[in-house]
């Protein structure tokens, strides 16, 4: 192992540590910050990446004034670009100027919640009958240090990385707009980044539950809407 990659390891172990502690009573990575029983902890990045991706419409909270020790905290909710860089990924995207939240969070740690597919989940899809209603569910959170884009040029690439996971068509229509159309509006916007300093995957599948209740709930999932049949394959693919 090569001294420089020695070197990138250890910022990102100091990174995640002062990020852990920045949002998590203890700074210790064997402990996750998000309450996660050992059975719904998913710590396979790429699983990761491909769910932030699939939902990143994503909400970013942190405090509206850091400067004050119980300020208000504030979430902003903003369509990412999850990128495959780094130990865990980095995130892109960006804010509305007139937005005072991308002020507050910048160059200070930031928590960033994927919310994915959920289902209310009935005792009567079990066979033990003793039992009590739940929820099923799919959630990510990323913590890392938001960093600002400002230069026009920078900001215009994070829009075309935008446009490219989600109308890529829709990019030659950007590019034949009016050059001072274009600029004002890119005047209007923060971009930043984030690259993840630590990340926590739940994904509440029944994996609590016998092999036959499972199945129940699987079954009910398979035949409900998107957000259920989403959780069916994700049962399907995880605990077979």
């Amino acid at each position: 192992m090569g001294r420089g990659t020695l070197v990138l390891r250890q910022l990102s172990q100091t990174a995640n540590v002062e990020v852990r502690a920045a949002f998590c009573k203890s700074s210790k990575g064997d402990r996750p910050c998000v309450y996660i029983p050992k059975f719904n902890l998913v710590a396979d990045r790429a699983i990761l990446l491909e769910t932030m991706r699939a939902y990143s419409f994503a909400i970013l909270f942190g405090p509206l004034d850091p400067t004050i020790g119980r300020a208000p905290h504030r979430a902003t909710h903003l369509p990412l670009v999850v990128r495959d860089e780094g130990p865990h990924g980095v995130l892109e995207g960006h804010f509305a100027k007139a937005n005072p939240h991308w002020q507050a969070l910048a160059n200070r740690p930031t928590l960033v919640v994927f919310p994915g597919p959920h289902s209310y989940v009935s005792p009567s899809l079990y066979v033990e009958q003793t039992s009590v209603p739940t929820w099923n569910y799919i959630a990510i959170h990323a913590y890392g240090t938001l960093e600002l884009v400002e230069e026009e040029t920078a900001k215009e690439a994070l829009l075309f990385n935008l446009i490219d996971a989600n109308e890529p068509a829709y990019a030659d229509k950007w590019r034949g707009m009016p050059e001072d159309y274009r600029r004002g509006l890119l005047k209007g916007i923060v971009g930043f980044r984030i690259p993840i300093a630590h990340i926590e995957g739940k994904f509440k599948l029944s994996q609590n539950r016998s092999e036959a209740d499972r199945r129940g709930v699987e079954a009910a999932h398979r035949a409900g809407g998107d957000d259920q049949r989403a959780l069916a394959d994700w049962m399907k693919r995880l605990i077979g």
